[in-house]
């Protein structure tokens, strides 16, 4: 693939995936209804909902930001640990397969635009 092709990409799943976590982070940060009660549903403080919902957008606009190399490597580091904690806590709380599968799906698109990245860079 040209290396215009894989920014090009870089810069779709990117975005795409950073607008998730923004929109997630502020629902988080909103409190809303449904989130509240699955959070309380598997066991967390409320307060966990505005501690997630910041880093989301921090790390959402670490990734569209062009510099921040080191921040970026670290902003991937904490959404995935935060996809596989979210899949995790829906496995032990014995939810369905589907609201297992959801937050590693997220996470299989991180990773390709993780690896967008690292080819960009190159």
């Amino acid at each position: 693939m040209k290396k215009k092709t894989v920014r090009i990409w870089y810069w779709i799943v990117t975005l795409l995936f950073a607008l998730f976590m923004i929109f997630s982070g502020v629902m988080g940060l909103i409190g809303t209804e449904d989130g509240n009660e699955l959070l309380i549903s598997l066991g967390y403080p409320l307060y966990l909902n505005i501690i997630i919902g910041v880093a989301k957008i921090l790390g959402a606009v670490v990734l569209v930001y062009p510099k921040f190399n080191v921040l970026k490597e670290w902003a991937y580091a904490g959404f995935t640990i935060d996809m596989i904690g979210a899949s995790a806590s829906f496995a032990f709380n014995g939810n369905s397969f589907g609201d297992i599968l959801g937050p590693l799906i997220f996470l299989a698109v991180m990773f390709v635009s993780y690896g967008l990245w690292k080819k960009t860079r190159k």
